[in-house]
């Protein structure tokens, strides 16, 4: 099973759908084919995005060689599905991503209802393979709440929220937001470039993170300079750790996962090898360290203060021994977190550490860095020598549990060649 496919929405999807005062401020994706390919032998079909802080965004389209093009009918997908050998899919937005976590609530919360609308209607026939997400902007908690419920209502069986909220996640202004998902056993998802748009500023910290990776995709065209080999080292192309890592930090240092024990949050495509140094980090930080003395002050002392009133000094590892939860900070991501990966073998041989349920797989279709067509590989790659419960667990178990399909019985067909 896949923790991350995209719906690839129509292109005049918002222009059409969104309340008439809001239209001229609707994403729009523009179609074009180049009469000759930019390289021998290239792709000749983009599409090109219209939106705040991504406006001239353009790609290549899927997957143009080696069979059908993708292009987001239900049909298709499970198409595609069955040559991929993937059961079921959870589907994220595609381009749209850009558009439904903004800082201006109307404008966001008009595109989502758009989108999730649009799922009820196109995608809901299909829920025992596609389980869409459907997104809830957190600039409004009422509001998100209200939708919530309303997508609920409908029949959808999972939300997604924004990487960047409005707010640090271990907020207590979510808390309404965590209780209708548990209540309506409403799994969370987090997708990476997410949020962070800002409406007036016309950019986007997401847009900003998207754009330093054209460093990595220029690489090709000339000489390799040093400087551009160091930095591919250290990211390889990837979305950094941070990001995730501080997403887990506020869900379980804030208390959210010990308030709703029931509630499951996944992290999408932001890799997964990165987990299991964070999660020996996390123990190491609520611990006395073996040596570590706990009356070791460093600080900016005060002549003007007596020694007893130096606000600005204080005991180093004074807080190791002063976690405020009953379990232990690993504990709350054993139970509750799940981080998707496509082509990581660090975080499979890892899993021992992390625990089994901590990682989930998911091809990424269609997209281009995604193992569409290619899935068989990549597992074998990935899961050589791993032994079939642990592969069953990863590639589809614990997702099935989350997202609740049925894992009872195998749903791809033998694929048809496409």
């Amino acid at each position: 099973m896949s923790g991350d496919s995209h719906i690839i929405e129509p292109v005049d999807l918002f222009k059409t759908r969104l309340p008439r005062p809001l239209r001229d401020r609707a994403l729009w994706e523009e179609e074009f084919t180049l009469d000759e390919p930019i390289v021998e032998g290239g792709h000749t079909e983009f599409k090109k995005l219209h939106t705040i802080g991504f406006d001239g965004w353009t790609i290549s389209k899927y997957r143009q060689t080696g069979g059908e093009t993708p292009d987001g009918e239900p049909d298709h997908i499970i198409r595609d599905m069955d040559f991929d050998g993937v059961d079921a899919s959870v589907m994220f937005p595609n381009l749209s991503l850009f558009v439904l976590f903004t800082d201006d609530h109307e404008l966001s919360m008009a595109h989502c209802r758009v989108w999730n609308d649009y799922l009820v209607e196109r995608y809901l026939p299909y829920k025992e393979r596609l389980r869409p997400t459907a997104a809830i902007p957190l600039t409004d908690v009422p509001a998100a709440v209200a939708e919530i419920e309303r997508i609920a209502r409908a029949g959808l069986g999972a939300i997604l929220l924004p990487e960047i909220p409005p707010l640090p996640y271990w907020s207590r202004e979510y808390d309404p937001v965590w209780a209708a998902a548990q209540s309506l056993g409403l799994p969370v998802f987090f997708h990476v470039a997410t949020g962070g748009v800002f409406v007036k500023e016309q950019v986007s910290e997401t847009a900003t993170t998207v754009k330093g990776l054209m460093t990595a995709m220029n690489m090709g065209k000339g000489q390799l300079t040093d400087d551009m080999v160091s930095g591919r080292t250290m990211g390889g192309g990837n979305t950094a750790s941070a990001s995730p890592q501080g997403i887990i930090a506020a869900l379980v240092g804030g208390g959210v996962c010990e308030r709703f024990p029931d509630l499951h949050f996944n992290l999408t495509e932001f890799g997964a090898g990165w987990l299991v140094s964070y999660m020996g980090m996390m123990e190491k930080s609520w611990r006395m360290g073996i040596g570590q003395d706990p009356d070791w002050w460093l600080g900016f002392w005060d002549d003007s203060r007596p020694a007893n009133d130096q606000p600005s000094m204080g005991r180093l590892f004074a807080i190791n021994d002063k976690w405020p939860y009953p379990l232990k900070p690993t504990e709350y991501v054993q139970r509750q977190i799940h981080v998707q990966f496509a082509d990581d073998p660090t975080a499979v041989k890892a899993r021992h550490i992390t625990g089994l349920s901590t990682i989930t797989w998911g091809n990424d279709y269609p997209h281009a860095e995604g193992t569409f067509r290619s899935s068989a590989d990549c597992v074998a790659f990935n899961f050589e020598g791993v032994g079939d419960d642990d592969r069953a667990a990863i590639l589809g178990g614990t997702l099935a549990d989350v997202a609740h399909f049925d894992k009872t019985k195998k749903l791809a067909k033998a694929p048809e060649t496409v």
